[in-house]
């Protein structure tokens, strides 16, 4: 039986240059480390600053095996890092431009002084603490005491790529950090390989002829499947690092992509793309989203703003540690039946899913439990933290640390994460489906423990405008009792890099009367 092919980022773009040399990369924004080459660029260039920059890499001193953090201002070149990082055989951790310096200067000791690559701009920004870091590399910006360019070392000499072993290190990423500080996730080529193989095959029946664009984070192992099936098939790859409707409405009336993907939040706010000038979303046929179910609304919106002949909407349930367990495909024609909860059929013949019990017995569909997988797509650990990861696992069972069940077909509908339960409502989840669904005018609403364990409503509107009282109560009549709605400012609502809402920060935050 042949072995799956392993993935290893480094040498992606060489791969896909090889065969698509002249295929455009479209950028929303310059490469910091290069703008001079603007915002339109064939593979050929883009490999060939990935070469130049593991040259550079080598010639300062990083060698394979080592662990490289890249911190650095939010930009596609953070993936010309990482790959550059690999090929040389090096491990590239990827911490996400969003996280503060704080927060990073407390994982920079679990890489056991690693590498810094970052950039002036970041440092400058953040007044990161840089003592846990072996040597601080500049990709971009004028040289600062105790850092160094990596432009110093410009002309040092290509080698060929030298790429992980199949069950070796070979790329750390970082849990959302919804409930704490993020967990450093280390994934190998195996692991990312397996991850691969029921991409391809739906890449092959709806991006293998599309233009695709993608607005995710560059630190999201998601990030570089997608970009891999993407670069693939040698159409033209749309890249946006801003996802303001204000930028994305432009971006996509001129170059018309036919595939999209971006995180769920983020579609919520392209729902005003819908009526755009320009018409925006016209040539999508495919949407996709990964990390978590969808609203419902949405998705009907985003399809039906499409002018392609049968639109689909791609739904992946899945986490850093596992990668997409299950996938769910929803219709224009099926859109109104949509049930944001439902997150489909785990990955037949990659994934196994199970449903279990406090006690760790497998329950029978239709009863609520943790929700647990086995498959080679998991990661292997968290650095320095083995033994909080060994905890995760029972018997090869990996939890995914959310609540849910499975129905008669074998579907996995989730219900909340585990530590995010209200005793008050079956699911807070679905509640905020209901709300989203019957009140547009609604960004977000997240339903979270308040005053005696009620349920509390926190909302956001579109362009922060009052809430209609009136349209709330009759919205909510049929729905469990809830608290009076706390309005807040849509910025003030704290997330993770892929716009998850930190739920336990925002409680914090209200009981401390910050939003009062």
């Amino acid at each position: 039986m042949n072995e799956v092919p392993t993935f290893c980022i480094g040498e992606m773009f060489d791969q896909a240059a090889a065969d698509h040399g002249s295929t455009a990369i479209v950028l929303d924004t310059p490469l910091q480390l290069a703008p001079e080459d603007g915002t339109t660029l064939t593979l050929t260039q883009v490999a060939e600053h990935v070469r130049t920059l593991s040259a550079e890499l080598t010639g300062a001193g990083v060698r394979r095996g080592d662990r490289v953090a890249v911190y650095k201002t939010d930009n596609f070149d953070i993936a010309l890092l990482a790959a550059a990082v690999q090929r040389i055989g090096a491990v590239p951790a990827l911490l996400s431009p969003a996280l503060p310096g704080e927060v990073v200067s407390t994982l920079l000791p679990l890489l056991d002084r690693p590498w810094l690559l970052t950039d002036r701009a970041k440092l400058d920004a953040t007044g990161l603490d840089t003592g846990g870091a072996r040597t601080v590399l500049l990709s971009a910006g004028e040289e600062v005491d105790g850092a160094v360019s990596l432009s110093r070392f410009r002309g040092a000499p290509v080698a060929a790529p030298t790429p992980p072993d199949r069950f070796s290190p070979a790329l750390i990423t970082h849990t959302s950090g919804t409930t704490g500080p993020p967990k450093l996730v280390v994934q190998t080529p195996d692991a990312l390989g397996q991850r691969l193989r029921p991409q391809k095959l739906i890449a092959r029946r709806t991006w293998r002829h599309e233009r695709v664009a993608l607005c995710m984070s560059f630190v999201h192992a998601r990030f570089y499947s997608a970009l891999f099936l993407a670069l693939s098939h040698g159409n033209t790859l749309v890249v946006a690092v801003d996802p303001d409707p204000a930028v994305i409405g432009p971006l996509f009336t001129r170059t018309r992509p036919g595939a999209v993907e971006t995180q769920p939040n983020t579609f919520i706010d392209w729902e005003v793309l819908a009526d755009a000038p320009g018409a925006p979303l016209a040539s999508v046929r495919y949407y996709s989203a990964t990390f978590d179910a969808m609203h419902p609304r949405t998705i009907q919106v985003l399809l039906g703003a499409s002018k392609r002949r049968r639109p689909y909407f791609l739904q992946l349930y899945g986490q850093t540690e596992t990668g997409p367990v299950t996938a769910n495909l929803y219709s224009e024609r099926g859109a109104h039946r949509a049930d944001g909860r439902c997150v489909g059929w785990a990955f037949p013949r990659v994934v196994r899913l199970r449903v279990v019990g406090d006690d760790g017995r497998v329950l029978p569909a239709g009863r609520v439990g943790h929700i647990e997988v086995s498959s080679r797509t998991r990661a292997i650990t968290y650095l320095g933290e083995d033994a909080r990861f060994r905890e995760q696992l029972t018997g090869g069972w990996w939890r995914m640390g959310d609540m849910g069940k499975k129905d008669r077909w074998g579907r996995v509908h989730l219900f909340d994460r585990e530590v995010d339960q209200l005793d008050a409502v079956d699911s807070s989840l679905r509640v905020e489906d209901a709300l989203m669904s019957r009140l547009p005018e609604l960004r977000e609403v997240v339903v979270v423990a308040g005053d005696g364990g009620q349920a509390l409503p926190v909302v956001c509107t579109r362009g922060d405008r009052a809430l209609d009282h009136d349209r709330w109560a009759r919205a909510t009549a049929d729905l469990p009792p809830m608290s009076p709605p706390k309005q807040i400012a849509f910025d003030a609502v704290p997330r993770t890099a892929t716009w998850k809402v930190r739920r336990p920060e925002l409680v914090r935050a209200l009981r401390e009367g910050v939003h009062d």
